[in-house]
């Protein structure tokens, strides 16, 4: 058996019933294959595998809060701090019920590669919870921010741990968290990431994860003779990073006619409505349903199904394992050329070997949906110097961090032989920068 394939049987009988983060594994070691069966012996003896996959530590604790009616209500609570070779842990808090220990561990795994590929000095990691923020008011939601950062404190800190939002926790609940973070500590620091911008954040920062991915999406199409200009859209999603990347290709010249959320999607043959969205999304947190009420041109469909609407391009910007086997073939008979994730593992892996088997251009999230822990970077390098950068001075910056990481994605699939497979060339890229800086390191 080769020392690949003997850690994924490993991972997967120490971690029963983890499968994002199985899957996750056995996503990244199967293409570092081109790298791992070259230097097998070296690798056995360090056991490089058996660290990289493990994490270096994992904190559990119970958030306990008080709803409205009065009654205490118990969640549990996560930060996994997977890897921190090359910097201080650094990625996102998930609100949601789905939360489990396997999910952020996966995410925490991916994590690691897509900061190494940022070329910022920011290890991998993740946290979170399964309170769902849906339904629940302001003050409910203060109050669970508040009691979650209670023992999340002990754990974080500007050059140990540096948490950001992701799924249900957007500014209202970074706020909540850094206010009871400043009480506990009183130190004010760049702590977390997603701030308000009057008190430390970052200018570009909502716009960062969909703007990134339309800059690595056209890089990629340019590198394989296509552009964005007429080219047709779908966006899986309608929260922070699907409506970034609606307005960025759309500037740049595409056409978005669908987008969805967890109950359905809207298919708008004329082009999404953006401002729509963004009302119905951003002020009023309704549902993705409502946009055909001032939309007479769309059409809400219920349920799964937004991989059958005919595209040149597909984002999917949602969440894990949406894009399955039948979706790809679907988008493949339809004409899809190119997909770009803008979640966090969005395909299933036979999803990905589809497209990659039909030479369909494919950026895996943990390349193309890296725009958005960039700019937390780049926030944390303003909170340190006590100053903030303008909007096109951040946006500049992030247009050439995601244009180097897809010359390090293309660039290392190339060096080992398989160009244009930028699963490979993403997962070989961010894994010769952290394994470098592991062996530098000594056995820790």
């Amino acid at each position: 058996m080769s020392y690949v394939d003997e850690i994924i049987v490993k991972v997967v009988a120490s971690n029963p019933g983890e499968t994002e983060f199985h899957q996750a594994v056995e996503e990244v070691l199967n293409s570092l294959r081109f790298v791992v069966d070259e230097n097998e012996e070296e690798f056995r003896k360090a056991a490089l595998l058996e660290r990289l996959v493990e994490p270096e530590r994992c904190i559990l604790f119970r958030v306990p809060w008080v709803d409205d009616k009065g009654q205490v209500q118990v969640n549990k609570g996560y930060r996994v701090q997977f890897n921190s070779a090359i910097g201080p842990y650094k990625g996102g808090l998930r609100f949601h019920p789905s939360v489990n220990l396997g999910i952020i561990k996966f995410l925490g795994f991916e994590q690691t590669f897509k900061n190494s590929l940022t070329g910022l000095p920011i290890g991998g990691g993740k946290g979170g919870s399964d309170f769902d923020p849906k339904g629940k008011s302001d003050r409910e939601i203060m109050a669970f921010c508040q009691s979650f950062m209670t023992e999340l404190f002990k754990y974080v800190g500007a050059d140990t741990d540096v948490p950001a939002g992701d799924i249900g926790v957007g500014a209202r609940e970074i706020g909540y968290m850094y206010g009871q973070y400043k009480r506990i500590k009183d130190v004010y620091e760049g702590v977390l990431t997603g701030k308000g911008l009057t008190y430390g954040g970052s200018l570009a920062r909502k716009e960062a994860t969909g703007f990134g991915l339309i800059y690595l999406l056209d890089e990629m199409l340019k590198e394989n003779g296509q552009d964005l200009k007429g080219k047709t859209v779908v966006i899986s999603g309608s929260g922070n990073v699907a409506i970034y990347a609606a307005q960025k290709v759309t500037e740049l010249g595409a056409k978005v006619v669908a987008m969805s959320d967890s109950n359905g999607y809207v298919y708008d043959p004329e082009g999404i409505n953006l401002c729509c969205v963004k009302d119905c999304k951003e002020v009023r947190r309704g549902r993705i349903t409502e946009y055909v009420e001032e939309n007479s041109s769309a059409e809400y469909h219920a349920g799964r199904g937004i991989w059958s609407v005919k595209c040149d391009i597909a984002l999917p910007c949602a969440t894990q394992n949406e894009l399955t086997a039948e979706d790809a073939r679907v988008l493949i008979a339809n004409g899809c050329i190119a997909v770009a994730e803008g979640a966090n593992m969005p395909s299933t892996n036979e999803a990905i070997d589809i497209f990659i088997n039909n030479k369909i251009m494919f950026a895996p999230g943990k390349a193309a949906n890296a725009g958005g822990v960039a700019t937390s970077a780049l926030e944390m390098t303003q909170n340190s110097m006590r100053l903030s950068w303008s909007f096109e001075e951040v946006d500049a910056k992030l247009k050439d961090i995601m244009i180097n990481i897809f010359k390090k994605m293309s660039d290392a699939a190339k060096a080992y032989g398989c160009e244009g497979n930028y699963v490979a060339g993403a997962n070989i890229a961010g894994f010769e920068k952290v394994v470098a800086s592991m062996n530098a390191q000594g056995i820790v």
